[in-house]
């Protein structure tokens, strides 16, 4: 009986035994199956990131790629245009193999990688595609997404010149003189001179010798301020006249700091408050100023830190400067190039942070009118009646081939779409026109969708619009309004009480079209009368607040895929010049013949103005910004059907097109300084809304 229990106690312990074995085996295999699962999840939603990226290359940046193998990849989301620094991208593809070309064009969200072998680049392949990165400089992850390319097309750079007058001079000062100027500076200290010293929005300033007033952009002569320039400056000074850098003495001086994400308006310093001469010492810190000529040329310029400026004759008095608004600088990533012109070679650029800059900026002052051969941008010689800076359009005709390609045609073709967009009046723009008396005339000029022409039951509005469809459906709400263009509006002299611009006067080419629209609103204006502008703004994050703008962005991204469909800067040269472009005459070679051609390789990039990625900071103040028209909605309001298609079919772009509007941005201090050239007219109140500079002016 004994052995016969353990017989059965056998066999119970071989069946619990065979169960749980079972038990382990079944949950290893749904384990198995789990992991299996996730990963074909994980891989599939790579894939389709990856064919996205892919479409979106070949869709605005015409760059093909291949199923095969090469020795070519292009990384998306690895481009300077996502805030990826050179040094940080190079050392992670060398991990691959050996790396002959790295190519980051300017402002672009990829980049262009060339490898020794294709052995070397299916391995970078396999091993990039989906990581996941972190920004040198930032808390902010891109995960990148890699594509075969058969050939890149390139072109020589031909080494952009410095603007005529121009001279920069290196290591004009130690490190030990410039901590000694720097730490001479007083920021703190309780002024007894007035306005001396000044915090302005976007920088801290002081001036020395002589008060630059920024109201009128000139000083008072017969004002000077007490002690004069500062004892610290007198060695510099001297040391610049005895090496021949400037012929005259200063007797005024402005000392700047701008802290990262700051900068100045392109401006010309006012010809009748100063000599010829202009010099600008850059302590703490390097940074990159733009120089435009009126025809439309840039020069961005590297100015390294402890260097001197000095600007005479034709980049002094014809060309404009100034600082874009941002904290990261696109730069030239070898040392032998830290100065000067900052040419677009894609072969060498890349990212620098800005640091905390101070410069002095030392001036002579004018005793008598300035007789400059640059009439058209001296004050000296136009009176009072000041011009402001001329186009940087080729000709007269431009400007408005451009608005009617980017602006007048596109609201003709989205108009029913953008008004399903435009429903929400903004707070300021309601308060403006409640605070108005009963019974006022108001014209709305560049009225949309006449969003504002209802708001105040106690007000006659009438509005305008240069879109008929946009017009036609402010009838469609019963509002009152006619097209016309924002610069010729048919209506009588001096017979409103109030006009509202609202997003509109960004939409003109140059400054002369920008400020004919503000004088074309003072003219509507009764004497007494206000006008209300409303302009966007290059500076989307201000007072270490982002604007809505850029926090929509946080809100879609899981709505998005993460490289953005709305990069592309071909298509204005594309479709502007389709009769033939001077870029035809250059010498395009491939990349796969760079070896053999003994160059270096550059992505061609053919265009004239960028088009800007949207929920991100401006890099440019003209770009082109896109409209994707959802669903298929047309002009006459039609809807077409979506339909489940291939995310690279035509009848899917089709059915999704992207229109591109022109906007110029305007930096903070530009639409006061473009009201201000207007005798007619005084600024009542200036401020920054969600994104927008704004203007209250009063007819004088």
């Amino acid at each position: 009986m004994a052995a016969s229990g353990e017989v059965r106690n056998l066999e119970r312990f071989l069946s619990s035994a065979v169960a749980l074995s079972f038990r382990i085996s079944s949950t290893e295999m749904d384990s198995t199956g789990q992991n299996n699962l996730k990963r074909n999840k994980s891989e599939k939603k790579l894939l389709r990131k990856q064919i996205k990226a892919r479409n979106t290359l070949m869709r605005h940046e015409g760059i093909e790629c291949v199923s095969h193998t090469t020795q070519n990849l292009v990384v998306a989301n690895g481009g300077l245009g996502n805030g990826v620094n050179r040094h940080q991208l190079l050392r992670l593809v060398e991990e691959c193999g050996l790396v002959e070309a790295l190519l980051m064009p300017p402002n672009k969200p990829y980049s262009v990688v060339k490898y020794g072998s294709t052995e070397e680049a299916k391995k970078a392949y396999d091993t990039l595609n989906g990581k996941e990165i972190t920004l040198k400089d930032s808390d902010q992850n891109v995960t990148l997404y890699v594509n075969f390319v058969e050939k890149v097309h390139w072109e020589d750079i031909i080494p952009i010149r410095l603007p005529p007058g121009l001279m920069m001079v290196e290591e004009l000062v130690s490190p030990e003189e410039e901590q000694r100027m720097l730490e001479s500076i007083d920021w703190t200290e309780n002024e007894g001179i007035q306005n001396a010293q000044k915090s302005l929005k976007h920088r801290r300033v002081k001036h020395f010798g002589y008060e630059f007033r920024y109201d009128s952009n000139n000083i008072d002569k017969d004002k000077p301020l007490p002690g004069g320039l500062p004892e610290i400056c007198s060695t510099l000074l001297e040391k610049c006249l005895k090496q021949g850098y400037i012929k005259h003495k200063p007797d005024q001086l402005t000392i700047n700091q701008y802290e990262p994400g700051q900068g100045i308006p392109p401006h010309i310093d006012t010809h009748s408050a100063f000599e010829d001469e202009i010099t600008s010492l850059s302590l703490g810190a390097e940074i990159v100023m733009d120089f435009k000529h009126p025809d439309g040329r840039t020069v961005a310029v590297m100015l390294p830190q402890r260097s001197l400026l000095v600007m005479t004759g034709e980049s002094r008095y014809l060309w404009t400067h100034g600082i874009t608004p941002r904290k990261f600088d696109i730069v030239h990533a070898s040392e032998q190039q830290k100065v000067g012109s900052v040419t677009p070679d894609v072969g060498d650029l890349t990212l620098n942070r800005r640091g905390t800059r101070t410069s002095f900026t030392f001036r002579k002052v004018r005793r008598s009118p300035c007789n400059c051969i640059y009439p058209s941008v001296c004050d000296s010689q136009q009176g009072h009646q000041r011009e402001e800076a001329p186009t940087y359009h080729d000709s007269e005709t431009e400007p408005l081939k451009l608005e009617q390609a980017y602006v007048h045609k596109v609201y003709e073709e989205i108009a029913t779409h953008f008004s399903s967009t435009r429903h929400s009046p903004w707070p300021k723009i309601v308060e403006f026109l409640r605070t108005l008396p009963k019974g006022s005339i108001v014209a709305d000029v560049g009225c949309g969708n006449g969003k504002y022409l209802g708001i105040n039951k106690d007000l006659y509005m009438i509005g305008c619009d240069r879109s008929q469809n946009l017009v036609d459906i402010c009838g469609e709400k019963k509002f009152q309004a006619f097209v016309c263009d924002a610069l010729s509006v048919p209506v009588r002299n001096s017979s409103c009480d109030a006009c509202i611009s609202i997003a509109v006067i960004h939409h003109f080419s140059t400054a002369e079209r920008r400020l004919a629209a503000v004088r074309e609103l003072a003219r509507l204006l009764r004497p007494g009368g206000k006008a209300l502008i409303y302009v966007w703004a290059m500076e989307q994050e201000y007072n270490k607040q982002k604007s809505k703008y850029l926090k929509e962005k946080r809100a879609s991204k899981g709505k998005e895929e993460e490289i953005n469909t709305d990069i592309a800067w071909g298509l204005f040269c594309d479709q502007m010049h389709d009769n033939g472009s001077q870029d035809s005459a250059c010498s395009d070679r491939v990349l796969n013949d760079s070896k053999d051609k003994g160059g270096n390789a550059k992505q061609v990039i053919n265009s004239k103005l960028p088009v800007h990625t949207n929920r991100t900071s401006f890099c440019s103040q003209d770009v082109l910004v896109p409209w994707h028209l959802k669903g298929g909605t047309n002009k006459k309001g039609v809807c077409v059907k979506a339909l489940q298609l291939p995310a690279s079919s035509k009848e899917l772009q089709e059915f999704s097109p992207i229109f591109h509007r022109y906007y110029h941005v305007f930096c903070e201090g530009e639409l006061e300084a473009a009201c201000k050239t207007l005798d007619c007219i005084r600024i009542q109140k200036s401020y920054y809304d969600q994104g927008n500079w704004c203007v209250v002016l009063e007819k004088q």
